[in-house]
């Protein structure tokens, strides 16, 4: 197996895991990530490829960045009352 195969299937794992937990049910996460991946199933020109791992990175970077958001404002909401 190739090293940028085994990064592409790293990358769907962790999206997959962080989809679980998204905070809006109605988003679909997993499903718009699936399509992403089909879509770009078939490319084979290797800067295409990074390109599309590095928004994938992108996205999960994004996401952890909206969960840590919004465990911070779920603290802030328990323990100081506005």
């Amino acid at each position: 197996m190739s090293a940028t195969r085994q990064r592409v299937l790293a990358l769907y794992k962790e999206l997959y895991r962080l989809g679980r937990d998204y905070p809006d049910a109605n988003y679909d996460f997993n499903g718009r990530m699936r399509r992403m991946f089909e879509k770009n199933r078939d490319l084979k020109d290797p800067a295409e490829i990074e390109q599309a791992l590095r928004f994938g990175e992108y996205i999960k970077n994004e996401t952890l960045a909206l969960y840590s958001l919004r465990k911070y404002r779920h603290l802030r909401q328990r323990y100081y009352h506005s």
